[in-house]
């Protein structure tokens, strides 16, 4: 009897947890599906007419009428947009109307880019943002708390475009510290063999130290200002997070029984608010790949943003869509990871 009820409960735990599952990946699609669909009905509210950039400004009623046709723009658009769903679920993104391309080729030759910035943007934003939490949460009201705070403000209120405009004025005209725009300079751009896409693995396989010293010269300051940016609110969240946990009751019996601070910060206060940090470096990272627009068309970085303002400025309803689908995907997936490994290592969200 006893191995029965434990059996049973194990098969409804079973249950539980994939109907959990189930429901998520159900969120998962209908979030995505009603982003598509908002998108699509903000693309034909543009005032950009995308028949006349490819028709012409002198093309005659008939070639108007008949590319309006071919684009499939002369349907209502509740029925244009389920002509996409139908595509989409072929795998098939559709066709680019600013590069002639299929998006998806476009999006595997322009994301690698992105990923690189975003990824060695969030590893500098992770290193000094949670170093400069646990400092100020070390000693609150001290200069470096002081400082923290003091980053943590222009972090938010700095225009990142502004910031990256004033970064190319300083370090790349007058200091001539950066490369400037672009992932390489012009000797290198056309010899690199892109192998993985990114170009500082790329430039690194290719043997050549001088394309991989002008691959960082490249790479270093929008990875700066994007990070300051990822840096700001990791370290605004932690560091409140981390206050907050110090005025906790376990905290003050450790320093009853005569644990030093640091201790007590790291053994005993980091670990409750490690779940915390999850989310936030994971939402950070989604936002730097989300939000990455402004400074890749400032550096003419060739990533995903830069598509997209470009399929933006011309109406590229496909690109658009393309885009909007990848970036808002891979803003689910890393909610979803941040969650799983909340769950996994704060024995109180189970």
């Amino acid at each position: 009897m006893a191995a029965t009820a434990t059996d049973a409960g194990l098969a409804r735990q079973f249950w539980r947890r994939a109907g959990r599952l189930a429901t998520s990946l159900l969120s998962l699609l209908i979030t995505l599906l009603g982003l598509l669909a908002f998108t699509f009905m903000l693309s034909h509210l543009s005032p950009v007419d995308p028949v006349q950039q490819i028709a012409g400004d002198h093309a005659s009623a008939a070639t108007y009428a008949q590319v309006r046709h071919d684009l499939g723009l002369d349907q209502p658009v509740i029925m244009q947009f389920w002509h996409y769903i139908e595509h989409l679920a072929r795998g098939d993104l559709g066709v680019s109307r600013l590069t002639n391309q299929p998006v998806s080729g476009d999006l595997m030759r322009t994301f690698p880019a992105t990923i690189e910035l975003a990824s060695c943007a969030m590893i500098f934003a992770a290193l000094f943002g949670v170093t400069l939490a646990l400092l100020a949460a070390w000693k609150p009201g001290s200069i470096v708390d002081n400082l923290a705070r003091l980053i943590s403000l222009l972090g938010y209120s700095v225009p990142v475009f502004w910031l990256g405009l004033l970064g190319l004025l300083l370090f790349y005209a007058v200091l001539h510290w950066s490369a400037g725009p672009g992932r390489l300079d012009d000797i290198w751009i056309y010899t690199m063999e892109p192998k993985t896409g990114f170009v500082l693995i790329d430039s690194w396989l290719s043997g050549d130290p001088e394309m991989f010293r002008n691959a960082i010269a490249h790479l270093w300051l929008p990875v700066l200002i994007l990070g300051l940016l990822a840096m700001a609110g990791i370290t605004r969240l932690l560091r409140a997070a981390l206050l907050e946990e110090s005025s906790k009751e376990y905290v003050t019996l450790a320093r009853a029984k005569g644990a030093g601070r640091g201790r007590i910060l790291l053994r005993h206060i980091f670990p409750n608010v490690l779940g915390t940090l999850i989310t936030v470096i994971a939402l950070s990272y989604a936002t730097l790949l989300e939000g990455s627009v402004l400074t890749e068309t400032v550096f003419a970085w060739p990533g995903v943003g830069r598509y997209m303002t470009n399929a933006l400025f011309s109406a590229d309803v496909p690109a658009i869509l393309g885009a909007t689908l990848l970036i808002g995907g891979c803003f689910i997936l890393l909610n979803a990871v941040a969650d799983a490994l909340t769950w996994l290592t704060d024995p109180r969200t189970r």
